[in-house]
């Protein structure tokens, strides 16, 4: 446990102790200042970070900052500023530890499979008549998969636009458009070996 000596005969009022370290780095003056101030850091430290050990290393790592810090700027009333100093570093301790072990989730109901190309894709032209082609697959589609994939590539609807103009869900969607995404490309290709 960090324990923290103060000195009760100290009087000099912060502001002064701040003025002496900004005018000659003096570094017992501002020990002296810090010290009226460690067990608002640990405390800080371990409200954030809930670990004593880094509550620790907190209170150091945050001394370190002040040696620079407190020369670049004017502060006014210390106190505040350590501690908004204080919480910015617990809060980039705790940002650093997310990052580190951050996962993102897909939802894969919304999401396109890319397995299969767009069925407006150059590739599915026949003898220059693309969307001819399109269209007289697209109208031998089963009901289901012809409905939504007119409605996702031909108005541009989402997945959820379609389940609810369809009242389908969303699974059933996605499997209509990928279904009939790959039975367009079969039927296009078929029209392309006649």
């Amino acid at each position: 446990m960090l324990r923290i000596f103060r000195n009760k005969t100290e009087s000099t009022p912060d502001e002064d102790l701040v003025r002496q370290y900004q005018a000659n780095s003096d570094m017992e003056v501002l020990g002296k200042l810090y010290e009226r101030y460690m067990e608002l850091v640990y405390g800080v430290c371990l409200k954030y970070l809930k670990d004593s050990a880094l509550a620790e290393d907190g209170v150091m790592s945050i001394f370190e900052q002040l040696t620079v810090k407190l020369k670049k700027y004017e502060v006014k009333n210390f106190k505040s500023w350590l501690h908004v100093l204080t919480k910015n570093y617990c809060l980039m301790q705790i940002r650093k530890e997310n990052k580190a072990s951050l996962t993102i989730f897909y939802d894969t109901e919304l999401m396109q499979s890319v397995d299969l190309p767009h069925p407006i894709d150059e590739s599915y032209e026949i003898n220059g008549q693309r969307e001819q082609a399109l269209k007289h697959c697209i109208e031998h589609l089963p009901l289901d998969q012809k409905k939504c994939v007119e409605l996702f590539y031909l108005q541009e609807k989402s997945y959820k636009e379609i389940a609810a103009m369809t009242g389908e869900k969303l699974s059933k969607v996605r499997s209509y458009i990928q279904n009939g995404r790959r039975n367009l490309k079969i039927c296009i290709e078929k029209k392309n070996e006649q």
